[in-house]
């Protein structure tokens, strides 16, 4: 008898504060209901933002003034669950936590009104979101059933890049599959957030949990991601449902596009004010207390057209001919360099003819602001989407999306295509040779849930 559910994949956006993401996740949940969908999965860090093109005005050596207050209100958008730095697991899970004096739950009340959407809605609910825990930040997944509330909740073990900057990194004991039974259709579910999905030892321990529903939620919105996730489709003879956030330039926080505006010296200055400089010093930072040299050589920024960076180092009769005060030079030291306004740029790479650079001793042409997008249209995707569903042996059966804001992909799947293609391939059984190859997970038990 086929063992069949409707799967969708939210390619919503996140909207401008917490609370409205939240309102908005209710009005899709609704929707899907309304469309008789059984499982719904949202964006990775759908509730507190996914920070796109924003560096925190962190470089090596040194953070700027704006770059803590850019953190600031992203720690205050994340979510709050009530659980503890180190995880507790059941504990939380199972609501056995210290209750707050005077309170009726632990955390902001996300977790409770989460469970209400699923509840009144009756649709099992993913999402990724941003979990503030203690001094921490953590990228996270809760699994929410309409008749039990939450059943699992992950961390994001290994953040990718510059967000390993802003989030922690979570316990592979998270890791823990979650199972559940909808409509009499038995569903063991788990989720590898983003760049998870390319850790083949992150993959064999789900696989090894015998997961038939796999969530990928993603910020990658490159068109090798659905071929990653056909990969893990057909390698796992599971349904792999996968969303991305699809955004416009125009719709970054102004948290995150306002700081653009700053000034070059703005920023020298607040890079100095973080390393304990006086305004003197960080205006000549070439010259100690006493006006001796500091000994280090001296060098220049360009920008390319692609917006890379290039470090030029500049001979000294070239560098007394560069004019003072001139926005298009910035001229730096090599160890604590401050050439990353809160907003400059970390870009994919892109396969492209190398630009004609212009040479170290001529005078660069900066463009006025170092954010990615500040000469971009407004309507310019930062985010293009790819959200997809994929089945057992690999087929797309729904997407990629690309360029569709707060769109649904929705399909209906039959789970005991999985076990059909089990026929085949069973890389935590029969095919994975376990007599000679065999996993461990520090604190995570890779036997399939009960």
């Amino acid at each position: 008898m086929p063992q069949k559910l409707k799967l969708a994949s939210a390619q919503s956006r996140t909207l401008p504060t917490t609370a409205e993401t939240l309102q908005a996740l209710e009005r899709t949940t609704k929707q899907a209901a309304q469309l008789g969908i059984d499982i719904i999965l949202f964006p990775e860090a759908y509730l507190g933002g996914y920070p796109r093109t924003c560096t925190f005005g962190n470089a090596v050596g040194g953070r700027t003034a704006e770059g803590r207050d850019q953190f600031l209100q992203y720690f205050h958008a994340a979510i709050d669950l009530g659980d503890t730095p180190a995880g507790t697991g059941e504990d939380w899970i199972e609501r056995r936590l210290e209750l707050p004096k005077g309170k009726k739950y632990r955390g902001d009340g996300t977790r409770e009104e989460l469970e209400r959407i699923a509840r009144d809605t009756g649709v099992f609910v993913v999402t990724g979101l941003v979990e503030r825990c203690a001094g921490t930040l953590y990228c996270g997944v809760v699994y929410v059933c309409p008749k039990l509330g939450i059943l699992g909740k992950r961390r994001k073990v290994m953040p990718t890049g510059a967000e390993r900057i802003i989030w922690g990194q979570g316990s592979p004991s998270t890791l823990r599959a979650v199972t559940t039974e909808i409509k009499d259709v038995r569903v063991c579910m788990a989720a590898a957030i983003c760049w998870e999905n390319y850790m083949p030892l992150l993959r064999q321990s789900l696989y090894s949990q015998n997961v038939n529903l796999w969530f990928a939620p993603t910020a990658d919105a490159r068109e090798t991601w659905s071929s990653l996730m056909r990969t893990v489709g057909v390698e796992g003879r599971c349904f792999v449902v996968s969303a991305n956030q699809c955004v416009k330039k125009s719709q970054l926080p102004e948290w995150i596009t306002g700081s653009a505006e700053k000034s070059d010296k703005e920023v020298a200055r607040s890079v100095s004010a973080s390393r304990g400089e006086t305004h003197e010093e960080s205006m000549h930072p070439h010259v100690a207390e006493h006006g001796h040299p500091r000994g280090r050589r001296r060098s220049t920024i360009t920008i390319t057209e692609d917006h890379h960076e290039i470090c030029w180092p500049i001979a000294e009769e070239a560098a007394s001919k560069l004019p003072n005060g001139d926005k298009n030079t910035s001229a730096i030291e090599d160890e604590h360099s401050p050439s990353h306004s809160p907003s400059s740029p970390t870009l994919p790479s892109i396969s492209k003819a190398a630009p004609k650079l212009p040479s170290p001793l001529t005078k660069p042409k900066i463009p006025s602001h170092t954010h990615p997008f500040a000469t971009s249209s407004s309507d310019e995707f930062v985010s293009r989407g790819g959200s997809c569903i994929i089945s057992p042996f690999g087929e797309i059966l729904a997407g990629p999306l690309w360029e569709n804001e707060d769109e649904l992909l929705v399909t209906e799947v039959d789970f005991e295509d999985c076990e059909r293609g089990r026929l085949d391939l069973d890389v935590a059984g029969s095919y994975g040779r376990l007599d000679s190859f065999r996993l461990t997970v520090e604190g995570l038990d890779l036997n399939p849930p009960p």
